[in-house]
């Protein structure tokens, strides 16, 4: 079939997870605390933890070792952080309503879905599984699985591989900056919708295709469809 007939034109989404789809910002802050502290870090605010949204996990990690001076090997922090993250995330992760209502029509009507985020591939499938999402989203790429994770486009662009899809054909919805430049620099359109709202005005958000300025409480899923519906491809 031709992309006339396809759902939306043909478009495919490709969804950000933490902060986009479910609401686990506070679990990794959570995890956070347990696995600085364990190494002498015992100031570590829920303001600090704002400045790595968006950021993958390993990444941020690398950024704690330099800025508190860890020195445990990057891979021993990863595995004390995702193990304390999974054992929260299994039972005690939110899906913002208006998005799950978003995913269960963009599934119904038959378009193209997968998640691209800088979590890791345990946490990513913890999450899906423990929130029932997986059943409308059984595909996902972990920035873990690329060479460099958001800003740059990479983990964008193996999901639109993974999806068969070129990536002007994909729409990336992200609540952070790197994301939002990740989808950017992909060539990819973007529906943005920041997780902190202090970072609204960021050029990455404001050159955005959508933005929802109010994040979660401004975004509904009629809005977001109709707006693809809109702006969906002609050829």
């Amino acid at each position: 079939m031709n992309d006339l007939t396809r759902p939306l034109g043909g478009t495919a989404v490709v969804l950000d997870l933490d902060g986009t789809l479910v609401d686990s910002e506070p679990t990794y802050y959570r995890a956070a605390l347990g696995t600085l502290a364990r190494h002498g870090v015992t100031d570590y605010t829920w303001a600090d933890n704002e400045a790595y949204v968006g950021v993958s996990t390993l990444e941020t990690i690398g950024l704690w070792r330099q800025r508190y001076g860890i020195t445990a090997p990057a891979a021993d922090l990863l595995d004390d952080l995702n193990a304390r993250y999974l054992g929260l995330a299994r039972t005690d992760t939110h899906v913002f309503p208006q998005m799950r209502l978003f995913v269960e029509r963009l599934h119904a009507a038959g378009v193209p879905m997968i998640v691209a985020s800088g979590s890791s591939p345990q946490a990513i499938e913890a999450v899906l599984t423990g929130t029932g999402l997986d059943a409308q989203l059984p595909r996902y790429v972990s920035a873990d699985e690329v060479a460099h994770g958001k800003p740059a486009p990479d983990v964008f662009l193996e999901a639109a591989r993974r999806l068969g899809v070129p990536p002007a054909r994909c729409v990336v919805l992200e609540d952070a900056a790197p994301g939002a430049r990740a989808a950017h620099a992909a060539g990819m359109r973007c529906i943005a919708l920041p997780y902190v709202a202090a970072q609204a005005g960021d050029p990455a958000f404001t050159a955005a295709d959508l933005l929802f300025k109010g994040g979660q409480e401004e975004f509904t899923a009629r809005a977001a469809y109709d707006w693809l519906a809109r702006s969906a491809p002609s050829s």
